[in-house]
Parts: C-alpha cells; structure tokens; sequence
C-alpha cells in the first residue's frame, strides 16, 4: 500500500483507475489508501436506500469508466425495482437498464480534486474492487459543482448510514 499512498501523492488529482493501473492494484485499493477526508464507504447493503436517494437530485452525470471506455450520460436516474436478479431502472432518462446489485460489495463517497477542481461522486464497487458505475455531482456552464447537488451530497457524508 507504500505503493499506492506514493502514487496518490505524486498525482493527488489524478484519475483513480489510472493509478491503479499503474500501481497494479484494484480502483478500490487506490481509493482505500486516500486521504480519509477524500472517501467514506457505505455499507453495499445500503445499495437500494442510497439509490433512492440519488434519484432525488435532478440530472445528475453517470458514468461507466472500464479500462476500454468511459460512458458518461447525464440524466435523472429512475427510481428502480428488484426483479430477476437484477435492479432494473426505467423512466423518463437516458439511464436505463438493468443493474446487479448483488455484484455491489462497496459504496464510496469520494470527494477530492481531479485536474484541479473539486469533484464529489458516489462510487459502486464490485468484488474485483472495481467501479460498476459512479455518480458525480453535475457541473454547470461555468463547470462549476451545483451547489445543490454539492448540499445533498455533504448530507449523504455526513448523515448516511
């Protein structure tokens, strides 16, 4: 972990996944190794609570970050339900699908600089410690955080559990 604390410091507002790949490990290795003040986990179990909360904040950015591609949409995400294995979302959106939740073994709150600006997201870990998808709080034209969006994200870190 000497490794990846060493990492972090040489580029404190680097991409996570390129950290990792860097240092060999997992996204989530990378992100346990920061700063306490840059993550605080959820329990996955929280999975559906959390989500139902997220579905509350308007367009929010969604994004898939796989070593092949990173898949960013902007949209509300649909309030879901359990159905064959799955937490299947649909509705008004471009976000839509159908998510294994049951793949989901940690939730991270992470707020720390990326290229030199603030970003705050809500990251779904799998087993592998990889991200299945993040969450981040939208910017506006001037690419500045929301600040509504920013108030409901510090609630989140502060008050849920």
């Amino acid at each position: 972990m000497e490794r990846v604390r060493q990492a972090l410091a040489a580029k404190p507002d680097g991409v996570i996944e390129a950290i990792a790949r860097e240092v060999g490990v997992s996204t989530l290795a990378v992100l346990e190794a920061a700063p306490d003040n840059q993550r605080r986990f959820i329990p996955a179990e929280r999975f559906e609570a959390l989500w139902l909360e997220l579905s509350s904040w308007g367009t929010v950015l969604f994004i898939v970050h796989t070593p092949d591609i990173v898949l960013e949409c902007e949209g509300s995400l649909p309030v879901g339900s359990f159905g064959h294995g799955y937490y299947n979302i649909h509705g008004d959106s471009p976000i839509g699908g159908h998510i294994k939740a049951g793949n989901c073994q940690t939730i991270a709150l992470v707020d720390r600089q990326f290229h030199g600006r603030r970003s705050c997201s809500v990251q779904f870990f799998n087993g592998a410690g990889e991200a299945m998808f993040k969450v981040f709080v939208r910017r506006d034209e001037k690419r500045e955080l929301l600040t509504d969006q920013v108030a409901k994200f510090e609630a989140l870190q502060r008050d849920f559990v």
